[in-house]
This record gives structure tokens, C-alpha cells and sequence, in this order.
């Protein structure tokens, strides 16, 4: 099949201005790639680690950016220290493009552990380096600079561009995407996410995300008389932890579309994470035992013990079976009495079909820019980009990112990612509203 063949089947002759215009829009984010590559490195070196929270500074320098392009905005604070922004662009009345983005990033944790400073923003051999480069700073970025491109060339919209920028996706995004949904805020008929997976795939799928916390009591008594006077919380909560890994026997069932974009999450993991197993993360329940506190001394028997889990409840999973697994597990080890469970979150997966518009769109725009058939995968992890599921927006998550760094040390991402990414942006939007 020739190019003209190609582009036809692609872009049928009342699409041809929208094929035009992003020829158009990717040849300027070309010759402003400089301005791109600064704009990242510039956010970077901005601290907004959560927790604590702080994201007051990174909020100000989005702001002045929104200022320079002229496009309207508004802060809204649920709490005193939780700013969210919500920009729009284009015209009212006709569709809508809803992108999301948080401006907060995971602590660096131990510097030392670094090759290089965390918030450095520096170029190396072709990527950006420092904390926030994947996730997701570099996609939050990107992305505003193809709205601001379309701004500032005048681009005539049909629809309308709603950005909203929240300060807490890192801690549950409860006073940012949860609460602008539960307040009416966001409203919209497709969603991009620039949350990180690559150039060469899109996420239309995720994980539900499930939080135990477990409080168990026991009876204090001298150290020197354990085992046999009184009852150790810590020991129980041992064994209960260790039965708790029967959670991870949990997994879904499919078939049809879901079934064959699971196969290819699955070899997708195994590709990029190449660990024995770990493909199971995909289809199974996944359990960490995060943080575990208990005792008040070392020579007491300890009368309290409290543990965080973190488990990722697959699709085709509901949340409910992981609690009544748990309570059965509780039960069996005769603690039920001296157990108390608190539960967060417990939804199930999300996604959205891989025949939706949103999804066509991404794969028409990144054949056209760079020849390539993007994977359609579900992520193992979970994001903000559930909330839109479940307001019945179709939602993608698609950001540039190097996977090893990402929640750990040395984050980076590579440039040439950062303006593939900026120019899918900017396809999608005129293709979806152009």
C-alpha cells in the first residue's frame, strides 16, 4: 500500500484540514522544542513532594505558564494547602476533552541512593534526570505545551479542552480528582491521562486499589516471660500476615475483548519488569505488606500491632471478595475478637474498550507521527484515571517515562519521548475536536 493509500484509509477526505492542521502543530512544537525540554527541566526543580503535600510552588509556576498563553484558569481548594487548577480552552458547547494531571511526585527518599541530584532537572546522554520525570511531571508537562501551541496559533476547536491539575494523586487524590467528580467539577466526554507508559503503548485498563489497615491487641507482660505470659501482638500479627498471602490466590476470569488485551498486558509486564511470575500481578490480587508498627519496648510483650497493606484488586475482581477473604482469614486464626480491619478505596478494575473513539484516535495519531501500532495494555498499578471510568468518561493513560525509576531512584525519561509525547497530545486533540 502506497502513502497516499495509506493516508486515505487513515484520513478520509472530511478529515483531510484535521491531518493538515497537526502537520501543522507538530512542525511548531519541532521548532519550539527548546522552550518543551526547559519547561520540563524548570518543573522538575521544583520540589512538590507528597507527603507532605506541599505543591504551592509547582502550582504558582503552572499558573504563570497558563498567564503567558492567555488561557483562563481557576484554583479551587477543597483544604487549606490542596490547590487544584482547572484550565479550559476552545469552545464551549461541543465536546469535550477532559486531561488530568497531578503535580505532586513520591519523596526522593535517601539522596545518597541517587547517581545524581533528585531535583537536578539536568540532560544526560538523551533524558531527563531527576524525580518527577515519569511520573509524571514530563507528561503534565508536555501536554500543556500542546494546549498552549494550539492557543497561541489560534487553533479553531469544535469542542472544548478542560485541564484539571490536582495536588494529591500520590495520597489517594481524595481533595483533588475524588473530590472535583464528587463537587461537579469535571464533566466531559473523553479522558487523557499523561500518567507514565511509554511511547509505544496506552493504558486502557487498571488495577482497583484496595488499603487494609489491621490493629491487633495483645497483653502486656515481662519479655522474660514470653511465650508463656502474656499474649504478643506482634507474633499474632506475624501469622496473620503470613495467611494473608493467600490473597494473591485471587484472580479474574475473561474472555473475549478483555481476555486478549489481558494476554498482552501480560507479556507486556514480563518484558519490561523480567522477573520470574510477575505476570501474575496482572490477573491476580497483589498484597504488600507496606508499614508495621508495634510493641513499645523490647523487653515488654507487645499489646498492639498495626500493619498497611496495599493490594491491587485486579479486573474482574470486586473488592468485597479481598475483604470477606480476609475476614475468613481472621476467623480461621481465632483473632476476630482482638482484630480490627479498616478498609480504603476497594474498587474493582477499570477500563475502557479498545474500540472507543479515544483509543482509535490515539492509534490513528501515532501511526501518522511515528509509524508504530500502539499496544492497548492494562497497567498492574492504579491512578486518578479510575475516577474517570467510573463517571463513565473514556479515559486513556498515555505519558513518556523509563519504567526502572519510576517510585524509586534515579527517574528519568527520555527527551525524544517528552516531544513525541507533546505532539500526540495535540494529534488527539484535533482529531477528537479539531
Amino acid at each position: 500500500m502506497c502513502y497516499n493509500q495509506i493516508i486515505a484509509a487513515l484520513w478520509p477526505p472530511e478529515r483531510m484540514s484535521v491531518f493538515m492542521q497537526q502537520h501543522e502543530i507538530w512542525k511548531i512544537i519541532d521548532e519550539r522544542q527548546e522552550d518543551l525540554i526547559r519547561f520540563c527541566q524548570d518543573i522538575i526543580r521544583i520540589p512538590s513532594e507528597n507527603p507532605p503535600g506541599d505543591v504551592e510552588d509547582v502550582t504558582k509556576f503552572i499558573c504563570d505558564f497558563l498567564d503567558t498563553y492567555h488561557i483562563p484558569y481557576e484554583i479551587v481548594r477543597p483544604v487549606p494547602g490542596c490547590p487544584n487548577i482547572l484550565a479550559t480552552f476552545g469552545k464551549k458547547g461541543g465536546k469535550r476533552v477532559v486531561f488530568n494531571g497531578h503535580c505532586d511526585v513520591v519523596p526522593a527518599g535517601d539522596e545518597s541512593k541517587w547517581d545524581f541530584p533528585p531535583y537536578s532537572g539536568e540532560i544526560k546522554d538523551g533524558r531527563i534526570l531527576g524525580r518527577g520525570t515519569s511520573d509524571m511531571k514530563c507528561g503534565l508537562a508536555s501536554s500543556l505545551f500542546a494546549i498552549a501551541m494550539l492557543a497561541q496559533h489560534n487553533a479553531e476547536l469544535s469542542g472544548e479542552i478542560l485541564y484539571t491539575i490536582v495536588p494529591d494523586e500520590e495520597t489517594g487524590g481524595y481533595h483533588g480528582t475524588q473530590w472535583l467528580f464528587e463537587h461537579g467539577y469535571i464533566k466531559g466526554d473523553w479522558g487523557i491521562v499523561p500518567e507514565p507508559t511509554g511511547f509505544d503503548n496506552i493504558e486502557v485498563g487498571q488495577k482497583g486499589n484496595l488499603g487494609i489497615h489491621l490493629t491487633l491487641t495483645g497483653r502486656s507482660a515481662h519479655g522474660s516471660l514470653a511465650p508463656y505470659v502474656g499474649q504478643s501482638a506482634v507474633e499474632d500479627m506475624m501469622e496473620l500476615c503470613q495467611a494473608l498471602k493467600e490473597l494473591r490466590e485471587i484472580h479474574g476470569s475473561y474472555d473475549g475483548e478483555i481476555a486478549q488485551v489481558m494476554e498482552v498486558s501480560k507479556q507486556a509486564i514480563r518484558n519490561i519488569q523480567k522477573a520470574p511470575g510477575v505476570d501474575n500481578c496482572m490477573d491476580h490480587v497483589t498484597v504488600n505488606f507496606g508499614v508495621i508498627q508495634g510493641g513499645t519496648k523490647y523487653n515488654m510483650v507487645a499489646d498492639s500491632c498495626q500493619v498497611d497493606i496495599d493490594c491491587r484488586v485486579p479486573i474482574g475482581v470486586d473488592g468485597e471478595q479481598v475483604q470477606e477473604k480476609v475476614a475468613e482469614i481472621v476467623e480461621r486464626l481465632g483473632l476476630t475478637d482482638r482484630c480490627k480491619a479498616e478498609y480504603r478505596g476497594g474498587r474493582t478494575g477499570n477500563y475502557c474498550s479498545i474500540n472507543d473513539p479515544i483509543v482509535l484516535s490515539a492509534r490513528r495519531c501515532a501511526k501518522e507521527l511515528m509509524d508504530i501500532d500502539l499496544i492497548a495494555a492494562y497497567q498492574w498499578a492504579s491512578s486518578d484515571t479510575r475516577y474517570f471510568r467510573e463517571a463513565g468518561i473514556s479515559t486513556i493513560q498515555y505519558g513518556p517515562s523509563n519504567a526502572e525509576g519510576i517510585h524509586t531512584y534515579n527517574e528519568t525519561v527520555d527527551v525524544k519521548d517528552v516531544v513525541s509525547a507533546c505532539k500526540m497530545y495535540a494529534g488527539m486533540i484535533l482529531d477528537l475536536i479539531g
